[in-house]
This record gives C-alpha cells, structure tokens and sequence, in this order.
C-alpha cells in the first residue's frame, strides 16, 4: 500500500526521532556553553568560598585548605593562586598557578590591557571572561577583608570542544538509534496493521456480499471490538440482503402474477380435464367390469383391481403435482432466497438415487466441485434437479450415461444434466415446458409420467427469475438450470 499505517508510523517516528535530534544539536549549540558557563561560575563560586572561609578562620596555611584546592584544581580543571597582605605566596595550582601572580598584581593595581567581559561582581570579586592573545579564558579575582588576595582561571576553549563532541556523539548515536528504531517500529506496526488488512479484506468480501469471512482476533484492544462489529454487520447484512432478495423475488412475481391468474385457471381446468379422462375411463371400465362378473376367476379379478390401484395412483400422483404447479403459478407457495452450498447440494441427491442408476445399469459421471455458494430456494432447487435427474434416468439410453455438470459464468452458476440417447425432436423443443405435454405419450404412461415434471421447473425457475433450458447433442440431451453466484 502506498499510503500505508505501517509505513506511516515508521515515517512518522522517524521524522520525531530526526526532530528531537535536531532540537537537542540546536540546544547544545546555543545554550551548553553557557550552561558549563555557569556551572564552571559556580565551581569557581565554591573555591572563592573555600578561600574565604580559610582567610576567615586563618587556616589557608593548612594542609586541609591545600588539599581541597588541588581537588578543584584538578576535577574543573581550574588555576588557582593565592597570595597574602604581605604579597607572599599561600597557594599555587600545579598547573600553573604561580603565573598568575603577575596578572593578580596587574589587576589590583589596575593596569590589566586585555579584553574583558564582567560575568558577575561583588563586593571583593570579579568574575569575567577574558581573551588572552588566541585564547580564551573564564577568570575570578578579588580581595578579601582579611589582605588575602586571589586569582583562578580556567580554559573557555575546552568547553567549546567539549559543545562540539557532545554534538557530534550525539548526531552519530542519534542516527545509530533512529535507524534501530525505524527497523523496529517497522517490525511492531506489522502486528498492529495485521489485523487492519484483516478487516480490509473482510470488508472487501462483504462489498462483494461474501459473509463467510470473519474476523478472528484475540487480544482484546480496540481493533479486535471493530472486528467484532464487523462480524455482526456481516451477519446482519447477510440476513437483510436474504430478505431483500426474497422481498424483491416475490415483488416482481407480484407484478406479472395478476395478468396470468384468469388464463392459467382455464388452461389448468382444461388440461386436468383432459389429462384426467383416459384414467377415469379404465377405472369405470375395469370397474363395471368386475361389477358384471365379466370374469369371474380370482385371476382376472385380481388383475383388474391391479389396474384400478395403479391408475388410482398415478391419479393421486399427477394430483399432488398439479398441486404444487398450482401454488407456484398462483403465488401461493413462497420462495425463499437464501444462501447454500450447491456443490453438496448435487452430491446429497446424487448419493439418493444411487439404488435407482444401478438398478437401470446407468453410469453417473460427475467431476470434482469445490464448493459453490449460490442464491434460491434450496429445496426449490433440490425439486428442480431431481426433476431432471428423473427424466435423464427414464430416457436414458445408447451407452447409458448421465453426466452432471457444471459451469461458473460471471455472477451465475450453470448446472447441466445430460444423458445418452435419442434427441428430442426440435418442433417439441419449445413445448417441453408445458403442462400435461408428453413427447413419447406412450413411453411416458410406461414409468408413470404425467407430463407436469418440466412445468414445475419452469414454475420454479421463473418464481427466482433465473434461466432454464434444454439442448440437443448428436448422442443425447442436455437439461439445464442457472442461478447467481454468491461473489
């Protein structure tokens, strides 16, 4: 991603890194010398005290007193010298004190020539920095009450490389830091945006109203309850769209069903009417005929009532159809849109009708399918293809194959049914679909057909406003149905 968290927090800490370093060079350049300024003022402070207290109490002769100038002489790198009333020498540093001593007299007869600057003064002291030919010093002289009179100094110029190291450590650590620290910041924000692509990637599956996705985090923080509020629009948006597409389904039936009740009632009448004569004649037939004693021996009478039983059932058969033809074409049946599995959909009424291919010697050819997720009816659906099946198994002949198939196209699913055998003829094609319509009458009325099975499909597929259809191929035909693909 080109505007990435992750690759904003690393710029992000790498510009603050970058700026501190910055701030903290700016400071050092403009502020710590005087901070070592002052703080060498202060040192200096404390040796002046040191002086006066001895000059104080009469002790600057002592060994104590000389010690604890060496220590600050030699910790702050300070000169110091010392001289009494007498202008006799009490105390010379060791690094170099005794040369002060022509400067001490230069500055309380007041003939000192060189540039000063007045840092700080009091009643017996003056604290200034003065430059002396190239170089530059921090100074304190004065005289106390007692006669004692002193000068120290130390060197301005160690300071000003100790600004410059300082700086320079400081720029090379602070690069050594923020390349360590832009490397870890980019391998922590990896397990902060982890789980921001996740819901990325979840959210774009829902865009495309896939819902299988959801999110799995654990720890607990704020990206992990947006995760949680995400899974439950996702359901909640499954089921809306579910009702949705249910709502719109039975809508656009709605829109077509009243133009169609008043024509589909006179066909229905008719065509009951017409489907219905044959088997209610051979059942007053045989009947009356048992009545009269026509034959009067237990076979005949027994075969009689076989052929009353059966036309009784495909009666009751063909009714139960026509009753479910009846409420898909009158609207009363309603659909339900939901999203399901077609893939082992397939499988599970394939497995069904196992005993059924055996028993006839047909070989079932099916390919591998991973899982399709489709919208419909699914025990609509179920009715459809088995309708299909059915008839593939009836008709099926030549080298006795039924080869299931399917074909993912855009946003629909294509599911085929095909079996070997004779085509059907074209001019029969288009009526294929209508109610009681039987190509072969007499091969039908053979496994029990009422011609009503492709009506109920087509009742069916329309009822979801999805495609149907049939093909012919030089050894068989094809049987189809299609419905959208969950995206």
């Amino acid at each position: 991603m080109r505007h990435s968290i992750r690759r904003q927090f690393s710029l992000i800490f790498i510009g603050l890194m970058a700026g501190m370093i910055l701030l903290c060079w700016l400071m050092n350049t403009f502020f710590l010398e005087q901070y070592y300024i002052a703080r060498k003022t202060g040192v200096i402070m404390g040796a002046y005290e040191t002086i006066s207290q001895a000059a104080n109490s009469d002790t600057y002769s002592t060994e104590a007193f000389r010690g604890k100038l060496n220590d600050v002489c030699g910790v702050y790198n300070i000169t110091i010298y010392v001289m009494d009333a007498n202008s006799r020498t009490k105390y010379a540093s060791i690094n170099g004190g005794s040369e002060l001593e022509i400067r001490l007299m230069a500055y309380l007869f007041g003939v000192d020539t060189d540039t000063t600057k007045v840092i700080r003064e009091g009643e017996d002291y003056v604290v200034q920095r003065v430059r002396v030919g190239e170089d530059e010093y921090l100074e304190m002289y004065g005289r106390l009450n007692s006669g004692i009179s002193f000068i120290m100094r130390t060197p301005v110029e160690s300071i000003r490389e100790s600004v410059k190291d300082a700086n320079r450590f400081q720029i090379y650590v602070g690069v050594l830091v923020t390349m360590a620290g832009g490397v870890i910041i980019w391998l922590v924000s990896r397990k902060i945006t982890r789980p921001i692509l996740e819901l990325s990637h979840i959210s774009e599956k829902m865009v495309h109203l896939d819902f299988e996705a959801k999110y799995q985090g654990k720890t607990r923080n704020e990206i992990d309850l947006l995760g949680e509020n995400i899974n439950k629009l996702s359901a909640s948006l499954e089921r809306s769209i579910s009702e949705l597409k249910t709502a719109n389904n039975e809508l656009q039936r709605d829109i077509e069903k009243k133009e169609q009740i008043d024509e589909m009632r006179k066909e229905f009448l008719a065509n009951v009417s017409h489907e219905l004569k044959t088997p209610i004649a051979l059942i007053q037939g045989y009947a009356e005929g048992l009545a009269e004693g026509i034959n009067d021996d237990p076979e005949s009478r027994s075969f009689y009532c076989e052929v009353i039983m059966d036309e009784a059932g495909k009666m009751n058969d063909m009714v139960k159809k026509l009753l479910t033809l009846n409420q898909l074409e009158f609207g009363n049946d309603r659909v339900i849109m939901e999203r399901f599995d077609l893939t082992a959909l397939v499988k599970n009424q394939l497995q069904s009708a196992d005993i059924l291919t055996k028993q006839n010697g047909i070989e079932i050819r099916m390919e591998e399918w991973p899982s399709v997720f489709v919208w419909g009816d699914e025990y609509k659906i179920e009715e459809v293809f088995m309708n299909y099946f059915s008839n593939a198994v009836h008709y099926c002949g030549g080298a006795k194959k039924i080869v299931i198939s399917l074909e993912q196209r855009e946003d629909k699913v294509r599911v085929g049914v095909f079996n070997t055998g004779s085509p059907i003829p074209e001019e029969a094609i288009p009526r294929l679909w209508e109610k009681f319509y039987k190509v072969d009458k007499a091969r039908t009325r053979e496994y029990g057909g009422s011609g009503v099975g492709l009506s109920i499909v087509k009742a069916i597929m329309e009822s979801m406003n999805q495609l149907y259809g049939v093909e012919n191929h030089s050894n068989g035909v094809l049987f189809w149905f299609e419905l959208e693909r969950v995206v």
